[in-house]
């Protein structure tokens, strides 16, 4: 009787033993899992907030405003646009507005 006892308290150990490291690994895996929920919800504020600030950089005004400063770019008009034959590569035309069919080389 006296070894069947030991054994069950023996066992009765062993078993608390692997509850509290049972318990031990879900509180630290619950901990971890929320440091990466919260993680992952800074990580879609931060890329909304990206997304906004592409929006507002890639304004067709902005676009515009930054090719005349930076680039020196200017609208294209009908004075200054140049056609260019498909075969020969040469300019055929600077000042006129005619489009390219109709000019001849």
């Amino acid at each position: 009787m006296t070894r069947l006892n030991l054994f069950l308290l023996l066992a009765v150990l062993a078993s608390a033993l692997y509850l509290v490291n049972v318990q031990y690994e879900s509180r630290r895996l619950f901990s971890a899992m929320d440091k990466s929920l919260n993680e992952a919800r800074l990580l879609e504020t931060e890329n909304e907030r990206m997304q906004v600030e592409k929006r507002a950089q890639a304004t067709p005004l902005r676009v515009e405003k930054l090719a005349r400063e930076r680039l020196q770019m200017r609208a294209a008009t009908p004075a200054i646009t140049h056609y260019v034959s498909a075969g020969t590569g040469s300019v055929l035309g600077s000042a006129s507005a005619t489009p390219p069919e109709t000019v001849k080389p």
